[in-house]
């Protein structure tokens, strides 16, 4: 039996393409409050400053983002796939948009590169000193910062179907 639902909600999310309806019903309200509080909680959505923690740990961040929101969607099922309408959106809809179209080109694109250049970093230079002489560190961050941009949207989106003020 399908779950009540809880809100009808107007969305749009143009880094996916994607604007309509979704109807949220609890399970995926559940769903969204637990893949929001993961996204207010890392450097996904807090901006990484010029200067600011180590490149290695953000891309960590945005790859744990990924393996958690899988795994969140596993545990709810399929039902928070399942749209009223096939014009319609769902959490999993947007969640593996999300996932394919916008984390995993960043963490494909950055994963081996930044990882060649670690390995050849000199025992006595700290991991920031080293990341601070890369001749792509701003490149990263550039592309960091777009994706950050995008998941606040994405952020945005899960708060105001978990009905909650922002905590971004």
């Amino acid at each position: 039996m399908p779950n009540a639902t809880f809100k009808n909600f107007k969305i749009s999310i143009p880094f996916l393409g994607l604007e309509g309806n979704w109807e949220v019903d609890d399970q995926q309200r559940k769903a969204a409050w637990e893949i929001y509080v993961e996204l207010v909680t890392r450097v996904t959505v807090v901006a990484l400053k010029k200067e600011e923690g180590i490149l290695r740990e953000a891309m960590n961040s945005f790859y744990s983002l990924f393996n958690t929101t899988r795994e969140i969607l596993k545990r709810y099922g399929p039902t928070i796939a399942v749209a009223a309408d096939e014009k319609d959106m769902t959490l999993g809809h947007i969640a593996v948009g999300v996932l394919n179209k916008v984390l995993r080109p960043l963490l494909a694109k950055w994963h081996p590169i930044l990882e060649e250049y670690e390995n050849n970093r000199p025992k006595n230079v700290s991991v920031a000193a080293h990341e601070r002489k890369w001749e792509h560190a701003a490149a990263l961050r550039a592309d960091i910062e777009k994706v950050r941009a995008d998941l606040t949207v994405y952020a945005d989106v899960l708060a105001k179907v978990s009905e909650v003020s922002k905590l971004h």
